[in-house]
């Protein structure tokens, strides 16, 4: 990669397809809009119920073109076993300082799964890491702007949402490019939805977000920070 590469936006999540699940939407929207997008999963997703590594390998390669994603790869921390332990902060912060996003996209902090919780402190922690000066890690330091969660399967109001009313078809297609996962069989049939209801739980998701913003389809997404107005004409979202 040129030394020169910047990303505008880093998606991290633990697992292939967890991205496409929880903000594959808006980044298409920014791809479309000429903003460059990555994609970081720490696990190859060894330890899922359906499907190989080489699997989930193509599909994920698939389901990025889909989404105009510019850069895709997945790390070698165990599936199951996402620790916030030092080396692997290593691991990620390296990924940023080579990216240099301006937006970092993590896994809301609390979650069902344990590697999707890890995984948002452990994203978190890295973008700290990446900036310490005394740190070698074979590029400059370097700290995302800002950083944000995809919080669609925690039971918290957004602190905004994005339009994807536009690519919400296009988001799903890159959904089921996960054929391993989504496909009905008999292997993991007790845990997964069965093909025919994934569109309609995935629309009523993506409905209920739009429905807070007037919008017919969104995602949700929280930050920490206390957002910034300049001009109150220029707020979206109608009151009344």
């Amino acid at each position: 990669m040129p030394e020169a590469t910047h990303f505008d936006i880093l998606a991290i999540a633990a697992h292939r397809d967890d991205v496409e699940q929880t903000c594959g939407g808006t980044l298409l929207k920014m791809a479309e809009r000429g903003r460059r997008t990555a994609i970081l999963d720490l696990t190859q997703g060894e330890m899922g119920t359906r499907g190989t590594v080489e699997e989930r390998a193509r599909e994920a390669e698939e389901a990025a073109r889909t989404l105009k994603v510019s850069w895709r790869r997945a790390l070698d921390i165990p599936d199951g076993r996402v620790e916030n332990t030092f080396e692997n902060r290593v691991k990620v912060a390296r990924e940023i300082r080579e990216l240099r996003p301006r937006v970092l996209i993590l896994p809301y902090w609390q979650a069902r799964h344990p590697d999707h919780a890890t995984a948002s402190l452990l994203g978190y922690e890295a973008a700290f890491v990446a900036g310490l000066a005394k740190l070698d890690l074979g590029a400059p330091p370097y700290r995302p702007y800002k950083i944000i969660y995809a919080s669609l399967y925690a039971d918290v109001r957004p602190t905004f949402v994005v339009d994807i009313s536009g690519q919400f078809d296009t988001r799903f297609a890159a959904l089921m490019a996960y054929r391993s996962q989504y496909q009905d069989q008999s292997v993991g049939s007790g845990l997964f939805p069965r093909e025919a209801e994934i569109r309609e739980r995935v629309a009523a998701m993506a409905g209920f977000y739009g429905l807070l913003a007037g919008v017919r389809y969104a995602e949700p997404f929280m930050q920490k920070e206390v957002g910034l107005v300049d001009d109150l004409l220029a707020i979206p979202v109608q009151s009344v």
